[in-house]
């Protein structure tokens, strides 16, 4: 299974995950999708699902609270539906804290974005 997540930011940024997250601060809001784009592998036995989480960073790079999920479509019952909204929860909670550049941190900090975690259709 794929991710492809969706970060909107004064438009929309489509990203599939790939790769490890790299060592140096985040310079741009493309460097943070694929940055948040890393960090997420989909639960087995999800195909076809998606979750929107809504949240905000802080300059530092953490979260300002918790993830808050908008929208989902998860194929299963509602105990399956928690269940992938929390593997999401925790992927954008356990990618955090970023690293970003002063002028990432100053373009962000407050900013609510929205990512959608997916899993693809096999």
């Amino acid at each position: 299974m794929y991710m492809v997540a969706k970060l909107a930011f004064t438009g929309a940024l489509l990203v599939v995950s790939t790769g490890e997250l790299c060592a140096q601060p985040l310079n741009t809001v493309d460097d943070l999708g694929a940055a948040l784009s890393k960090c997420w592998t989909p639960p087995a036995g999800f195909e076809d699902s998606f979750v929107t989480l809504r949240f905000a960073f802080r300059g530092d790079g953490t979260l300002m609270g918790p993830p808050q999920p908008t929208a989902s479509r998860v194929s299963g019952d509602g105990e399956q539906r928690k269940a992938f909204v929390a593997a999401a929860t925790a992927a954008l909670q356990n990618c955090t804290p970023l690293e970003f550049s002063k002028e990432l941190a100053d373009a962000v900090a407050g900013t609510v974005f929205t990512l959608q975690f997916y899993s693809s259709p096999k």
